[in-house]
């Protein structure tokens, strides 16, 4: 097919659809025609004429000022350069569904909403949150160009079209043809929850910035209004059970019956939303302010959510709904982003997280700032350091999440570590107790994984299993087999000396218990002491995977040493039992969805053929031009139940490291 004759059919097509706008009466029904600004509106409905009171409807929201969008501000709208191409991009159907699929997908002249390129469940489910639609917008208020706004209705109306919600029993379910099962597939991408939550706050966006288009008909009004009437009444039908798609659900119903306060309906909607987020931050977020994902790039998350829906409210007087403990709540979170972050703003990647900028970060702590203005560590972040002030503390225990922090600083010259080693948490946490990153000079020499793709079919779904594995952490393992319990208990925890300490322990196995005790010596180095302790045999390992680099490893020592060309780096030597071996195992980091990099990973593996424990020691020494002799011991050749001893010489210097809980 010829490019003119492709966009004839385009343009039959839209002529089609076009005509397919019709005034939907229905609406009224749904609208409270009663409400000051709606008199002729209700006249002209009341007498038939069904027509005039569409376009009267059209009127009334173009010159509406008594609601206010929460984000969207018309004499400021900005776009960026990725957004902008999604806009134009989308004008020959090529839709910017999923950052980790790029090039994006052309899905047809004659859109098909199915089409799934690659079967990662969250390519097709993103296809229908339409993110593109919002830059449309964006690029209609900034140019004027009627394309966006007549696209958008084209593809607005399509998508209507061919995605209808369909519910059949099981008995009616059992009857369908195969065409009739593909629909109803497609069903399940378009219209689950979550998909359903994000299209009705996004068309509030959609709605504020094309209104004013004259291919924003009457017509099409009605259809808008009819569309999002169903979404929002199916949406309070089918909430998820708990977890942050309960928080994103129930904020963008507070958008919607909040943003249009017209329907009859609305009151409820946003009440159910208000109710079901005041409930779900003291469920959802621990007392030390921690989201219980135990994924820092969903803790953030839930920060913007929680925010959102207050904004939303209070922009339009109904902040007195929110208790003062849901903003005190909001700032603990804050406050535990801050502490889990490194000084260039970047968190670990643990679980289900992905690398963010430092400049979004920014500007959260920008926004945060304004939320919190007598909250002088916020305004510090927010200003790079120029105002406020810095915590008066540096290392920082998180108890209910099982968040550790060690820390000798704030800046860019810092040494930071985050361990991670907390209870039970939901879906996007990772089979990872004990592990950490370690931050030193601007360098994150360990950092985590990463979770690379989530799930599909079984093609995807072996990448995205591979990334949980308990044996890519840096952690303790046995035969390399995923843990199977996830609920560490904190022993010790230190911080009044100059040798800070930890010692965590976790019945990963059911004859296996891995204790780890952390020393922080001299505010520069760390000593790892971990210990296998129970009744299973087997091959019991301790895994460690560094940055992307070049390494040199020595398998007579069991030490490998960074060689980053700037100087900056570190040695890492473990001393364990005469059998233990050094293995080299593959490793990979993804920082975005679908992207992934190779790095050095190693473990170092013991025999364990009964009731004795297995131990390691661990020493990670910061080194410039030269790596020191280290040579590190358990005293009496024991780690107590309740104590640990540990003789460290580094060069020539001696250490006694002790712990007692």
């Amino acid at each position: 097919m010829t490019r003119k004759s492709i966009i004839s059919a385009v343009l039959l097509l839209w002529v089609v659809l076009a005509q397919c706008q019709t005034i939907q009466s229905k609406v009224f029904e749904l609208l409270d025609l009663n409400r000051p600004g709606l008199e002729k509106v209700k006249i002209l409905h009341q007498t038939g004429k069904d027509d005039e009171a569409a376009a009267a409807l059209l009127d009334y929201y173009r010159v509406r000022t008594n609601i206010k969008h929460p984000t969207v501000i018309l004499d400021k709208v900005t776009i960026s350069k990725d957004e902008q191409k999604w806009a134009d991009d989308a004008l020959n159907h090529v839709f910017f569904a999923h950052k980790g699929y790029q090039p994006s997908y052309n899905y047809g002249a004659d859109i098909n909403w199915a089409y799934w390129p690659v079967h990662d469940n969250e390519l097709r489910w993103q296809l229908h949150r339409t993110k593109w639609w919002v830059p449309m917008g964006k690029a209609y208020r900034i140019s004027g160009d009627e394309k966006y706004a007549k696209e958008w209705t084209f593809e607005y109306m399509d998508w209507i079209k061919k995605n209808p919600l369909l519910i059949y029993t099981k008995e009616e379910q059992a009857k369908l043809t195969k065409e009739e099962l593909s629909k109803l597939e497609n069903v399940g991408f378009a219209w689950r929850p979550l998909e359903i939550s994000d299209r009705l706050g996004a068309q509030t966006d959609q709605f504020t910035y094309f209104i004013s288009s004259k291919n924003f008909s009457p017509a099409f009004l009605t259809e808008f209004l009819l569309n999002y009437q169903l979404h929002a009444e199916y949406m309070m039908q089918h909430y998820s059970k708990d977890g942050n798609h309960l928080l994103f659900q129930s904020c963008r119903i507070i958008s919607a019956g909040t943003f249009f306060p017209e329907f009859k309906n609305a009151e409820k909607w946003r009440k159910s939303g208000i109710d079901i987020i005041n409930k779900e931050i003291g469920v959802q977020v621990y007392d030390d302010g921690f989201q219980n994902e135990l994924d820092l790039g969903y803790h953030r998350g839930a920060i913007e959510t929680f925010i959102q829906a207050y904004k939303t409210a209070a922009f339009n007087g109904f902040g007195k709904e929110f208790p003062q403990s849901y903003k005190d709540k909001i700032e603990k979170m804050i406050m535990a982003t801050m502490n889990s972050s490194f000084p260039n703003y970047e968190s670990p990647l643990f679980s289900d997280g992905h690398g963010g900028s430092k400049s979004v970060a920014i500007r959260q702590y920008k926004e945060w700032a304004k939320l919190f203005p007598e909250n002088k560590q916020i305004a510090y972040m927010a200003s790079e350091g120029k105002s406020g002030e810095l915590p008066p503390y540096l290392s920082k225990r998180f108890p209910n999440a099982g968040f550790y922090i060690f820390r000798n600083g704030w800046k860019d010259d810092a040494t930071v570590m985050v361990l991670k080693a907390g209870p039970p948490a939901e879906w996007h946490n990772q089979p990872d107790n004990g592990t950490f990153d370690l931050y030193i000079k601007g360098r994150n020499f360990f950092p985590d994984g990463g979770s690379y793709v989530y799930g599909g079919d079984a093609e995807v779904l072996k990448k995205r299993e591979w990334f949980r594995q308990t044996m890519v952490h840096k952690t303790l393992t046995l035969n390399n087999a995923n843990i199977e319990t996830m609920d560490s208990k904190c022993l010790l925890w230190n911080t009044d000396t100059n040798i800070e300490k930890l010692v965590v322990e976790n019945q990963g196995y059911p004859g296996l218990k891995h204790r780890r005790a952390v020393f922080f010596v001299d505010k520069t180095f760390f000593v790892i002491v971990d210990e296998a302790v129970g009744n299973a045999n087997g091959h019991v390992a301790i895994h460690y995977q560094f940055a992307q680099g070049e390494v040199k490893a020595d398998n007579s020592t069991n030490q490998v040493t960074t060689l980053f060309e700037d100087g900056n780096n570190v040695t890492l030597q473990i001393f364990g039992d005469k059998d233990m071996k050094m293995i080299e195992e593959e490793g990979w980091v993804s920082y975005e969805y679908g992207k992934k990099e190779k790095r050095p990973a190693f473990g170092f593996q013991c025999e364990k053929n009964s009731n004795k424990s297995v131990r390691f020691i661990t020493v990670i020494y910061p080194t410039a031009t030269s790596v020191p002799k280290m040579l590190a011991k358990l005293v009496d050749n024991e780690m107590q139940e309740k104590a640990v001893n540990v003789s460290l010489r580094i060069d020539n210097k001696k250490y006694d490291l002790k712990a007692n809980w």
